[in-house]
C-alpha cells in the first residue's frame, strides 16, 4: 500500500494490476482507499492501553526487557589488548630495521600487523558507538509518567514521528477485501 492525500486527508491506496488478479486468481478490487484515521484511532488506542493502570507495570517491564543488551566490556577489552600487542610488535620490527634487517621481509610483517591492528581498532568503535546505552526501569517509568495520556499523545503526535514509533514496533497493515 501506498500513502496519498486527498482533499488533505492521508489515505492509503492499493492497486492492483488487473493482470495479477486474473494470473493468480485473487478476488481483489482494483484500486482501495483506505483513509488513515478510521485505522490508526483504533490502532493507538490499543497502543495505549498497555499504559492503563492495571498494566502498566508489565509494560515497563517488557520495555526494559526489549531493550539490547549492553555491549560485553570483554569484547572492548580484547580488541584494546590486540590494539596493545600490535603496537608492541610494530615498535619491535622499526628496531629490527634500524638494526639492519632486511627491509622487504619487515615490511610485510609492518603491513600485517598494521591490518590486524586496524580491525581491532574498528571492532573497539562499533563496540561503543553504536550501541545505545540501557534504560534503567526507573528512567522508563520517568518518561512513561512525564509523557502522561499516552492516547492524546498518540493523537497530536506529528505523523513523521507516529509512523518512527510504528515501524519501530514493526507494525503492518493487511487488507483483507
Amino acid at each position: 500500500m501506498q500513502g496519498q492525500y486527498n482533499h488533505g486527508d492521508a489515505y492509503y491506496r492499493c492497486r492492483f494490476p488487473q493482470e495479477y488478479v486474473l494470473a493468480n486468481q485473487v478476488a481483489h478490487p482494483r484500486n482501495v482507499y483506505l483513509r488513515e484515521d478510521p485505522l490508526t484511532d483504533p490502532l493507538d488506542a490499543w497502543l495505549a492501553s498497555a499504559f492503563a493502570p492495571h498494566r502498566i507495570e508489565q509494560t515497563i517491564t517488557a520495555m526494559a526487557d526489549a531493550q539490547p543488551l549492553d555491549h560485553s566490556p570483554a569484547l572492548a577489552t580484547a580488541a584494546q589488548s590486540i590494539i596493545t600487542e600490535r603496537d608492541t610488535k610494530l615498535a619491535r620490527y622499526r628496531a629490527a630495521l634500524d638494526a639492519g634487517a632486511d627491509p622487504a621481509v619487515v615490511t610485510g610483517w609492518i603491513a600485517q600487523t598494521q591490518a590486524e591492528r586496524a580491525r581491532a581498532e574498528a571492532d573497539l568503535n562499533a563496540n561503543e558507538g553504536d550501541s545505545p546505552r540501557r534504560m534503567s526501569r526507573a528512567e522508563i517509568t520517568t518518561l512513561v509518567t512525564a509523557l502522561g495520556d499516552i492516547a492524546a499523545v498518540l493523537r497530536d503526535a506529528d505523523p513523521a514521528d507516529k509512523a518512527e514509533v510504528y515501524r519501530q514496533l514493526e507494525l503492518r497493515l493487511a487488507y483483507h477485501p
